[in-house]
C-alpha cells in the first residue's frame, strides 16, 4: 500500500521515529533497497524492500534482545536482524509479557460538567441523557424466530415520508435468545437489548417476541421496566402470526409517531456526549495518526464533563499497565485488570491466545502482533484519568474517560457500546472499515491519505493529514471534536448515508 504524502520524500521524512529508545522507525511510504534515511541523525542504508507502515531496524538486534515502539516492548528479535533489515512477523517473536504495575495511591475527583462548555442540538430524555438521533426501534427479544418479521415492520416505512424529527423505524434482528441456558448469558443478552430499548436515541420501541423463546418479552415490561409510554411488546404467537403482527405493529408505531414528532432539538452541553471509542481494520498508521487523534478529543471532551468509552479488551492487552497507572484509584484499577484475567481465562476455554487477534489485514498494515496493534490502540484513549470499568453493555454513567470489557470484533463491541449508551461513535480504521449502527452516528476516521481517498464514501475524516506532514495531531483531533457537535446536531455521517446498521450481541455461552 502507498501513503501519499505531499512533501516529497527525503532521507529525513520517509520514516517515522516515535520514541528515542525505539529500535525500529516506522516507514511512511515504500522504501525500496537502497534508500538511504537519516533518523534523528542516524544514518540507515535500507537492505530490502519495506512497505508503507512496516518497521525498519534502526541498528543491529541480537537474536533475543527485545525490539521496541512507542518506547515499550512488542517482541524479540527470533534471529540476527541488522540495521535496514524489514521487521515483521518473519522476524519478530511474539511473547505474553510480565508488566510492571504502577497503582495509583491516590483518589482522583470526577470530571464536572463546565459552565462554558459548547453546546449541540438533542433530544432531551427523561432519565437526563440527550440523544443524537431520534428513532423508532423494533427490537426482537427470541431468536431469528421473530427476527423476519421485525424486519418486515421496518421495510414497510421505506419510502413512506416520515413525520417531522423522527429519523426513521429500524429493526434490530439478531439470533440470539432461545437455545440458551438461563445464566451469564441470558444476562448479558438482557442487558443488551434493554439498552437498545431504552437508548437515547430511541424516542420509543417495539419489543417483538415468537412467544415461546427462553428470552421472554414479559422481562422487558414488567413493574419498574422504563419508559413504558414508550415501550411496547408483543409476540407473533398471540398477535396474528407475521401479517398480524405487522399490522398490529404498525398501530402501535403510528402512536409513537405522534410523540416523537413532537420532540425537537434543543441546546445541550457537550457534556451530554458519550462518545464511544472503537477501531478496526488497523494499520500501522492508526497508533500514529488517527488514534492518537481521537485521544486528544478524548480529553477535550473529558475536560468539558462529557464521557468517551474506549472497548475492546483483547486490543489493551499488552497495553494494560499504561490505563493502570492512569485509574482514578486502585479500586478502578484492579477492575480493569479484572477484565483482562476474566477474558484471559475465556480464551483459555478455546485453547485460543490474545495474539489471534490480528487479522491478516492488520498485519499487511505493518502491525507485527497484539502488543504492537494495543499500544496504538489505546492512544484512543487519550491520557486523562480512567474514571471507571463497565462490563459489557453495562450502562455507562461517570463522566471522563471510561473502559467497557468488549470482544475486539468490530460489530459485537460496537453493540456493546450502545447498549451502554454510547450516543456517537468515533471509528478508526486504516484498512477502511464500513460498519455503522442502526440508531447511533458511527463517524469514520481514516488513519492514511490513501484510505481516504480509496473509500470516499465510507470516510469522514482524514487523520492521513498528520502522517503526511500536512497537520498535526492536535489539529485533527479539534477537528474531530468539532465534527461531533456537528454530528450530534444532526448532520449525517457516511455510514448513515449508506445505510449501514450492524448489530450483533455478544454470544458467550453453549447453544442448546
Amino acid at each position: 500500500m502507498l501513503v501519499e504524502i505531499t512533501k516529497v520524500p527525503n532521507a529525513e521524512n520517509s520514516v517515522i521515529h516515535l520514541h528515542p529508545t525505539d529500535n525500529v522507525a516506522v516507514a511512511r511510504v515504500l522504501l525500496p533497497a537502497g534508500t538511504e534515511l537519516r533518523v534523528d541523525g542516524l544514518p540507515v542504508t535500507v537492505r530490502e524492500t519495506i512497505p508503507a507502515g512496516h518497521k525498519v531496524a534502526l541498528w543491529d538486534i541480537a537474536p533475543g534482545e527485545t525490539v521496541e515502539r512507542y518506547g515499550q516492548i512488542i517482541g524479540r528479535a527470533k534471529a540476527p536482524i541488522d540495521a535496514g533489515r524489514h521487521i515483521h512477523t518473519h522476524n519478530l517473536a511474539y511473547e505474553e509479557l510480565v508488566l510492571d504495575y504502577e497503582f495509583p495511591t491516590t483518589d482522583i475527583p470526577v470530571p464536572v460538567p463546565r459552565a462554558d462548555a459548547p453546546t449541540f442540538l438533542g433530544y432531551p430524555r427523561e432519565d437526563g441523557r440527550v440523544g443524537t438521533r431520534n428513532y423508532i426501534a423494533v427490537v426482537v427479544a427470541a431468536s431469528n424466530c421473530a427476527a423476519h418479521t421485525a424486519e418486515l415492520i421496518a421495510h414497510s416505512y421505506e419510502g413512506q415520508t416520515l413525520p417531522p424529527n423522527v429519523d426513521g423505524v429500524v429493526a434490530f434482528p439478531h439470533g440470539e435468545g432461545c437455545g440458551h441456558a438461563f445464566g451469564p448469558d441470558v444476562d448479558q443478552l438482557r442487558r443488551t437489548l434493554g439498552g437498545v430499548l431504552v437508548h437515547p436515541n430511541v424516542s420509543a420501541a417495539l419489543i417483538l417476541g415468537l412467544g415461546c423463546e427462553v428470552n421472554q418479552i414479559d422481562h422487558y415490561l414488567g413493574p419498574g421496566s422504563p419508559r413504558t409510554n414508550r415501550l411496547v411488546g408483543m409476540t407473533l404467537q398471540t398477535s396474528g402470526g407475521t401479517t398480524g403482527t405487522l399490522t398490529a405493529a404498525r398501530r402501535e408505531i403510528a402512536r409513537f409517531f405522534e410523540q416523537a414528532a413532537s420532540e425537537e432539538r434543543v441546546p445541550a452541553p457537550a457534556s451530554k456526549i458519550i462518545l464511544g471509542l472503537n477501531c478496526g481494520g488497523s494499520d500501522s498508521f492508526s497508533g500514529i495518526t488517527a488514534n492518537p487523534a481521537l485521544g486528544f478529543c478524548s480529553d477535550l471532551l473529558a475536560e468539558l464533563g462529557g464521557t468517551s468509552v474506549l472497548a475492546e479488551t483483547p486490543e489493551i492487552f499488552g497495553a494494560e499497565h499504561l490505563l493502570v497507572r492512569r485509574a482514578r484509584n486502585r479500586e478502578i484499577a484492579d477492575k480493569l485488570l479484572g477484565c483482562i484475567k476474566r477474558y484471559k481465562k475465556y480464551l483459555s476455554r478455546f485453547e485460543g491466545s490474545f495474539d489471534d487477534n490480528p487479522s491478516p489485514g492488520n498485519k499487511e498494515g505493518g502491525l507485527s502482533n497484539i502488543l504492537e496493534k494495543s499500544l496504538g490502540a489505546v492512544a484512543k484513549g487519550g491520557t486523562s484519568p480512567l474514571i471507571d470499568v463497565y462490563e459489557y453493555a453495562e450502562k455507562v454513567t461517570s463522566p471522563g474517560f471510561t473502559f467497557m470489557n468488549t470482544p475486539g470484533y468490530d460489530p459485537v463491541s460496537l453493540t456493546g457500546l450502545a447498549a451502554g449508551g454510547c450516543n456517537l461513535i468515533a471509528f478508526t480504521t486504516g484498512r477502511g472499515s464500513a460498519i455503522g449502527f442502526p440508531t447511533i452516528p458511527v463517524i469514520k476516521i481514516a488513519t492514511n491519505s490513501h484510505t481516504f481517498r480509496a473509500m470516499p464514501d465510507n470516510m469522514d475524516i482524514n487523520a492521513g493529514a498528520i502522517s503526511d506532514g500536512d497537520a498535526t495531531v492536535q489539529q485533527v483531533g479539534r477537528q474531530i471534536f468539532d465534527a461531533l457537535l456537528e454530528l450530534a446536531s444532526g448532520r449525517r455521517t457516511c455510514a448513515e448515508r449508506l445505510g449501514h446498521k450492524e448489530f450483533v450481541p455478544w454470544r458467550i455461552g453453549p447453544v442448546m
